[in-house]
C-alpha cells in the first residue's frame, strides 16, 4: 500500500479496481483453455477440431475471455477515476491497444488516459441547463473515445510496432550465440510484458522456428512462459505476506494457468505491483530458459504446457526439462519475497 502523498494512493486505487474487475476473464478465459487442452489434447483450438466441446472451449476462452481482459482493465480504471463516462472509452481505448499488441502495460496507459481525460472534459465543458443530459451520455463518451482512441493510435501504435519488428529481428541475429545467452534472452522477454511487444517477439522467432527444424528456442520459450503464474502460485502459498487475500484466493486459478503454459495468469499480479513483480518474473523466467537452453531440451509444439508432457518424444531431454520449469518457478518465488512489500491487509 502507498504511502507516498495522495496522488499515488489515487493512481494505485484506480489501478487495484480494473485490476479486479480482469481478474475473472483472466481465470474464466484461462482455465477454458486448459479444460480444452486437457480434454481435446494440445492443438484442440486448430481448426481441424471445429465444432467438437474442446475447440468450442478454446474459443470461448481465447477468442472471446482473453479478447475482454485488457478491455476491462482498461474501462475499469477509467470507471474508477471518472465514473461512469469513462468506461466505454477505457474499454474501446484498451481493445486497441490489446489489438496494437501493447499488451496489459498499453491497456493501464489506455485506461489512465481515458479516466483522466474524460474527468478532465467533464470539469471543463459547461453546458446550458437543459443541454446537461447530454454529457455522460454523448459528449463524454465521444470525446473521451476520440481521445484515448487517437492517442493509442498515434503515439503508441508505430513505436510498438517498430519495437516488435526491431526485437524479432535481432533476436534472429542472436541465434548464432551462445545457448545460455539466447536461453536468459528469451526466458526473460516472454515475462516482460506477457502479451506486449517483448513477449510476443519471443514467442514469434520460437514458434517461427520450429519450421525450420530448430527446436530449443521453442522449448526455453515454453517453460519460460510457464514460470511466472507457477512462481506467482508458489509465492502466494510460501509469503503468504506479500499477497492480498484476493491475490491468495486466486492463486490456484494461476497455478493452473502456469501449467497450461497460460502466461497471462500472471497478468493480474503483474499489473498490481508492476515495478515490483515484472522483475522477479523476468529473473526467474530468464533462469529457466537457459537451464533449458543449455540443456538443449527442444519441443516440437508450439503449445500446451503439461499437456504436452503426455505426448510421447515431444519433448527431448525431459529431466532436464522438468528441471528447469521447478527451478526457475523457484526463482521467481524467492525474487517475489525479495523484491515485494509485504502487504498491509493480511490476516494470516
Amino acid at each position: 500500500v502507498m504511502s507516498k502523498g495522495n496522488g499515488r494512493t489515487g493512481a494505485y486505487k484506480h489501478l487495484m479496481t480494473g485490476v479486479s474487475f480482469m481478474l475473472p476473464f483472466v481465470t474464466a478465459g484461462g482455465l477454458l483453455i486448459a479444460l480444452a487442452f486437457a480434454l481435446g489434447g494440445i492443438y484442440a483450438g486448430d481448426d481441424a477440431h471445429q465444432g467438437t466441446l474442446a475447440w468450442s472451449l478454446f474459443q470461448i476462452g481465447a477468442k472471446a475471455g482473453f479478447t475482454l481482459m485488457v478491455p476491462a482493465l482498461a474501462g475499469y480504471i477509467a470507471y474508477s477515476i471518472a465514473d461512469r463516462p469513462g468506461i466505454a472509452p477505457g474499454m474501446i481505448g484498451g481493445l486497441v491497444a490489446a489489438n496494437l499488441n501493447a499488451g496489459f502495460l498499453g491497456g493501464i496507459i489506455a485506461g489512465f488516459i481515458a479516466g483522466y481525460g474524460v474527468a478532465a472534459l467533464n470539469r471543463y465543458i459547461k453546458l446550458p441547463r437543459n443541454l446537461e443530459g447530454l454529457k455522460p451520455v454523448l459528449i463524454l463518451p465521444v470525446l473521451g473515445t476520440l481521445v484515448v482512441g487517437l492517442a493509442m493510435m498515434y503515439v503508441f501504435g508505430q513505436p510498438v510496432a517498430d519495437l516488435l519488428a526491431w526485437l524479432t529481428a535481432w533476436l534472429r541475429g542472436m541465434q548464432g550465440s551462445s545457448a545460455l545467452l539466447l536461453g536468459l534472452l528469451l526466458g526473460g522477454m516472454m515475462a516482460f510484458d506477457m502479451g506486449g511487444p517483448v513477449n510476443k517477439a519471443a514467442y514469434a522467432f520460437s514458434t517461427g522456428l520450429i519450421a525450420s527444424q530448430v527446436y530449443t528456442p521453442m522449448a526455453a520459450a515454453m517453460v519460460a512462459g510457464m514460470t511466472p503464474p507457477l512462481g506467482i502460485a508458489l509465492a502466494t502459498w510460501v509469503f503468504r505476506n506479500r499477497f492480498t487475500a484476493e491475490e491468495r484466493g486466486s492463486a490456484t486459478a494461476a497455478g493452473v494457468l502456469g501449467l497450461a503454459f497460460v502466461t497471462e495468469g500472471a497478468i493480474p499480479y503483474a499489473a498490481r505491483d508492476p515495478l515490483r513483480t515484472i522483475p522477479a518474473l523476468v529473473i526467474g523466467s530468464a533462469v529457466a530458459g537457459a537451464i533449458s537452453m543449455t540443456a538443449g531440451a527442444e519441443l516440437k509444439a508450439p503449445h500446451g504446457g503439461i499437456f504436452v508432457l503426455l505426448i510421447p518424444n515431444a519433448v527431448t531431454h525431459l529431466l532436464n526439462y522438468v528441471l528447469a520449469l521447478v527451478v526457475g518457478v523457484v526463482v521467481t518465488a524467492i525474487a517475489l519475497r525479495l523484491l515485494k512489500k509485504p502487504v498491509a491487509d493480511v490476516v494470516a
